[in-house]
């Protein structure tokens, strides 16, 4: 077992490492894990200001969204630890070099290419066709999503807006989308929910982040089933 997507897939593993945790702590992985869902996932392209990617890491985590990609061409920073409140923990995050290598991986994996703009004739947020696996693109407030996703993208969206302003801060419109959006899915009879295997992955996944020594713990387990199979 020195494959470490087969151990992350490991039902024997997973029982062992839930050892270490409280029950309470086991059966809050298992309550989260039933609202997760990688139906919608969200795209945030260079985003200055960090903090407002980690906002929108927050929001992502608080209303179920497992999954958060980051386009970081021009600005190399770090997630600010203080602003996401431990949501790194428990949001995957992809990170991609360009605009067309997130929008192919994405398409690959069945999303359609959703850019978020005041700008074009978009849908409204309210009237969003939630029934296709959506990845939600989102730009920064001064100049918005790069011409690139623009042109490629498969459809839009937009915040309905009475006001003189013409765009909210990103963390503002992701927050409201993504609320929005993860409501409206689970309220449908889409299939939005995490797969048996992927909620096995992730109790693995949030088990390994929560156990100190997890290295050594995981070597001890390694080697009890090596001397079981001899």
């Amino acid at each position: 077992m020195n494959n470490p997507e087969k151990l992350f897939q490991d039902l024997e593993y997973l029982e062992y490492l839930e050892n270490f945790l409280t029950p309470n702590r086991v059966e809050r992985f298992k309550e989260v894990l039933q609202n997760r869902t990688n139906h919608i996932t969200i795209v945030a392209e260079d985003v200055y200001q960090m903090h407002n990617t980690s906002a929108v890491m927050r929001s992502c985590e608080v209303f179920g969204v497992q999954n958060l990609g980051i386009i970081e061409q021009k600005f190399g920073k770090d997630i600010d630890k203080e602003i996401a409140l431990g949501a790194q923990k428990w949001v995957d995050i992809q990170q991609y070099a360009s605009p067309m290598q997130a929008m192919s991986q994405l398409k690959e994996k069945g999303y359609q290419i959703v850019a978020t703009t005041p700008h074009v004739q978009a849908h409204h947020l309210e009237d969003f066709d939630i029934t296709k696996p959506s990845a939600i693109f989102f730009g920064t407030e001064k100049t918005g999503l790069s011409d690139e996703i623009m042109q490629h993208a498969d459809t839009y969206l937009k915040i309905p807006m009475v006001g003189f302003t013409e765009s909210l801060n990103i963390s503002v419109s992701a927050a409201l989308i993504i609320q929005n959006l993860s409501n409206r899915i689970r309220r449908s009879d889409l299939p939005w929910q995490l797969t048996e295997q992927q909620i096995i992955e992730k109790r693995i996944d949030w088990a390994r982040k929560t156990i100190k020594d997890i290295d050594f713990v995981t070597q001890r387990y390694l080697q009890a089933k090596e001397l079981k199979q001899k």
